[in-house]
């Protein structure tokens, strides 16, 4: 920002300095010229007024819309009357004062309302040129004054567009800038969502096995205790027990913890990722867990990663809730792409469980839409549960 308010200042100091020196050049001329004639007072009095509306153009411009063209249009006829003001040949120079209006109609106008004013200009002083010196020598003298008002003119256009150039370049890297900001915001926000999910995710994992364990271990040993004063012979049964729980506790809080690194699983495809999940969870006797895998198309690393959460949350709903004696996972990595997680277990009432808020649907449900894969789940008490995700339904049935 601070380079470029530096930079219009250059611009303003070159473009004042440049009518500056053309004012004070036809100024001095005409004093040198007609020093000691009778027209030297009613010249540097045009000179004086052009002068004075000149300075007065900048604060009448702010206050009135239309001042500019009217403004012009004074300027005009004050540089008209100085051509006939005199009757001597030395009057050409005068013409440049038009070079001054062209400059500023280029700085405030539009191009083709410029331009419109230049041609303006060109016949005001193409008049006197052609009256007194002839047709041959005015032309010659419009060209020859005139190309010094249309290089002026452009200087000016061009030093315009540079600075309208230079603001538009900052305005869009301000945008760019706050787009960033935008996004680094949203980021944040999604991961600290998303740090919030893994949070109640973690805690209703730790409510739902880790602290019901502990509470039946609780249980167990307070029946232990008293068994020592009743009957001695059932405590070793007790202890069996507790230990036992405490085996499944550990197990769980392992899961767990590997939950929380994700960063193991870096580079280890989807079905990788899934045995290992397996062979390291606890499985409760007689529950078996099958996992298949068709094609190898590979998937992106947050497809891998929501896939790999669903099935986790829907085999921890096998372990914990179904009673199932087997589970599937079927991967089908070939189009359609889709995975199916089916157990045999007591099933559950959709409407039921989606009100209760149990059994992680909801998260189940976010995970897919992050992905931007379709999440379906078919269940009826007694009669097990499917659910599938598939990146591409086709019309129709979905499964």
């Amino acid at each position: 920002m601070a380079e470029n308010q530096s930079s219009n200042r250059i611009y303003q100091r070159v473009y004042y300095l440049a009518i500056g020196l053309i004012y004070l050049a036809v100024f001095l001329r005409t004093i040198l010229f007609y020093q000691g004639t009778p027209y030297l007072g009613r010249l540097l009095g045009l000179m004086l007024c052009f002068l004075l509306v000149f300075l007065a153009e900048y604060a009448f411009s702010k206050r009135v819309g239309r001042w500019f063209d009217f403004y012009l249009g004074v300027q005009s006829g004050l540089i008209f009357l100085l051509f006939f003001c005199t009757e001597y040949d030395e009057y050409d120079y005068i013409s440049l004062l038009f070079a001054i209006l062209g400059m500023q109609a280029m700085q405030q106008l539009d191009r083709r309302r410029g331009v419109i004013w230049i041609v303006v200009f060109f016949i005001l002083f193409s008049i006197p040129f052609i009256r007194f010196e002839g047709p041959l020598e005015g032309v010659i003298r419009v060209v020859l004054f005139g190309s010094v008002i249309i290089f002026l003119s452009a200087y000016s256009l061009t030093t315009r567009h540079a600075q309208e150039a230079k603001a538009q370049n900052q305005f869009l890297m301000k945008q760019v800038q706050t787009a960033n900001q935008q996004l680094e915001s949203h980021s944040d926000t999604l991961k600290q969502l998303g740090a919030a999910h893994e949070r109640q995710r973690l805690r209703r994992e730790l409510h739902d096995s880790v602290t019901q364990t502990i509470f039946s271990m609780t249980l167990t040993t307070q029946s232990a205790l008293l068994l020592v004063d009743r009957d001695l012979s059932r405590v070793g049964t007790q202890l069996d027990r507790l230990n036992q729980l405490a085996e499944s506790a550990l197990a769980e809080m392992r899961t767990l913890i590997s939950e929380l690194r994700p960063e193991r699983q870096a580079g280890e495809d989807l079905e990788a990722q899934l045995r290992k999940h397996i062979d390291s969870r606890h499985i409760p006797e007689g529950l078996t867990i099958s996992l298949d895998i068709e094609g190898d198309e590979r998937l992106s690393s947050q497809e891998q990663q929501g896939l790999f959460r669903i099935t986790q949350e829907a085999l921890n709903n096998v372990i914990k809730h179904t009673h199932a004696s087997k589970a599937s996972i079927h991967l089908h990595m070939a189009h359609p792409l889709w995975i199916e997680i089916t157990d045999n277990g007591q099933g559950f009432s959709l409407e039921q469980a989606r009100g209760s808020g149990r059994l992680g649907l909801a998260g189940m449900q976010e995970r897919a839409d992050e992905i931007r894969w379709e999440l379906a789940i078919r269940s009826t008490p007694g009669e097990g549960t499917r659910i599938h995700v598939e990146r591409d339904y086709p019309s129709g049935e979905k499964f």
